[in-house]
């Protein structure tokens, strides 16, 4: 039989934590048991909200102000999470940043940013969190589909840099598998989120199951590899996507 609450005891770190899939793996992380830490960097309402709906699982729940362009930011993150919660088990870096341009138009300066929080954000989370982790911790990367196919125009540096993600994540196991710490990457496609409101009906037609993605679901794929059940999945990437790249 199922546990009920298969993440009772543990704690929880998800960076990017307020809204859309990060507010959904939160909830659902809560819902399995786990204590949660979400950070946010201005939707501080949307954070809130995300903490009581949470806590209304009975589950204790932070939200940190935190930019993942900033690697002290991060630092202090896991560092207020250890405080707060007194242990480490689980660590999800959802920050991400989406921003469209053709290579021959794509700023420097835009590039610069999202390399700042979708690669160096990534690797600064996984590399301040692991000293802190419990042995048999979980750390578990949001990545994209679009590492696999861009698709449309004026994707390339947001490729490019969730691509980066999941060559990271495979190192990042082997590194740490000797304390039996899992490293994965889920990789969804187009989900119902604030992102893609604007782009669902050119998406839906390429998405074999016609629909876009839940967070929810992208939510439980995440805590099904924070569980014990996937303790023997690291270094790979999950896509999630109807169907998109198939």
């Amino acid at each position: 039989m199922q546990q009920q609450y298969p993440l009772k005891g543990k704690v929880a770190l998800v960076f990017g934590g307020s809204r859309g899939i990060g507010e959904a793996i939160v909830r659902r992380l809560a819902t399995d048991g786990a204590s949660v830490a979400l950070t946010y960097v201005t939707s501080s309402e949307r954070a809130a909200e995300t903490v009581r709906a949470a806590g209304a699982h009975g589950a204790r729940v932070l939200a940190i102000r935190a930019d993942s362009a900033d690697v002290e930011a991060i630092k202090g993150a896991v560092e207020q999470t250890i405080q707060h919660f007194s242990r480490l088990d689980i660590v999800v870096v959802n920050a991400g940043l989406l921003m469209r341009g053709a290579i021959d138009a794509f700023g420097l300066a835009d590039f610069d940013r999202m390399v700042a929080v979708n690669v160096r954000g990534v690797f600064a989370a996984l590399h301040f969190a692991a000293p802190h982790m419990e042995d048999g911790g979980r750390m578990i990367t949001i990545g994209s589909n679009t590492a696999i196919r861009s698709g449309f125009p004026g994707s390339s540096v947001y490729s490019m840099t969730k691509a980066a993600v999941a060559v990271l994540v495979r190192g990042a196991a082997i590194d740490l598998a000797p304390r039996r710490i899992t490293v994965n990457n889920v990789q969804p496609g187009p989900t119902a989120t604030d992102m893609t409101a604007g782009h669902a009906d050119m998406v839906k037609p390429l998405i074999p199951l016609g629909r876009l993605g839940k967070p929810a679901e992208i939510g439980g794929l995440v805590a099904y590899l924070a569980s014990e059940e996937a303790a023997f999945i690291t270094g790979s990437s999950v896509t999630i996507d109807g169907g998109y790249v198939a």
